[in-house]
């Protein structure tokens, strides 16, 4: 079978004129041509090889016209994308989606209305919080929740922020009356834009254990959606509360 796919793959056009070269030379040799035949036999192969260089030309020429319209095509495909608003994480990557968005942050961090019972268990808080602590392109932080978690901020929290660097840039929280059934961690990052991790409580995009509440899914909102601003104004309007 390899053999065939090779014997079909030849250039059935080159062969034969080495074929027809090599008949005529021997025929000469052997004095069964005469001098003005094999010139004559030169003179054809000579021109069946320009006219198939001629023929491998024009197809080089269409294939070229066919990838330009194929890249043409692309480009405008490409042109008509637009990335996506919102992108949803799953368990699989809820920890690295985290730290990549502490690592980018810049300015200040808004916490709005998180479950501080996510932070008791130190590995939960070293993965979620302490990066935007330590991240030093983070000028502050400033949580805002709802009154009924004053007791867990001073005892799973407060313990915890304090043997992190850059524990001052953590402002006391603004307390208030929240209704809302979301979250929200608002941040700056590249060119002064504000991205968010947004969640809601309860299932799905929740893991409720007895006495902790924990992200299942969160939402990325990246930094050109339109829902950014709404977030950040609903964020505000609670701070304003205090």
């Amino acid at each position: 079978m390899a053999d065939l796919k090779r014997i079909i793959r030849l250039d059935w056009d080159a062969v034969a004129g080495i074929l027809a070269a090599v008949a005529a030379i021997v025929m000469h040799f052997l004095h069964i041509v005469e001098e003005g035949v094999l010139l004559m036999i030169a003179v054809v192969l000579i021109a069946l090889l320009f006219i198939r260089a001629l023929r491998r030309e024009r197809q080089t020429e269409l294939t070229a016209e066919s990838l330009t319209r194929v890249e043409q095509r692309l480009d405008e495909l490409t042109g008509r994308l637009h990335p996506p608003d919102v992108i949803l994480h799953g368990p699989r990557d809820l920890r690295a989606v985290s730290e990549a968005f502490a690592a980018r942050a810049q300015g200040e961090m808004i916490w709005f209305n998180v479950c501080l019972s996510m932070f008791r268990p130190q590995p939960l808080f070293d993965t979620l919080l302490r990066p935007a602590v330590e991240n030093p392109s983070v000028r502050s932080i400033q949580f805002v929740l709802d009154s009924s978690q004053q007791s867990q901020w001073e005892q799973d929290v407060v313990p915890k922020l304090d043997a992190c660097r850059g524990r001052d840039k953590v402002r006391s929280p603004v307390w208030t009356s929240i209704h809302e059934h979301l979250s929200l961690i608002l941040a700056d990052a590249a060119a002064g834009k504000t991205e968010c991790l947004l969640s809601f409580w309860g299932e799905p995009f929740m893991a409720s254990t007895p006495g902790r509440d924990v992200p299942r899914y969160i939402l990325h909102v990246q930094r050109d959606s339109e829902l950014i601003g709404r977030l950040v104004d609903l964020a505000r309007g609670y701070r304003m509360t205090r």
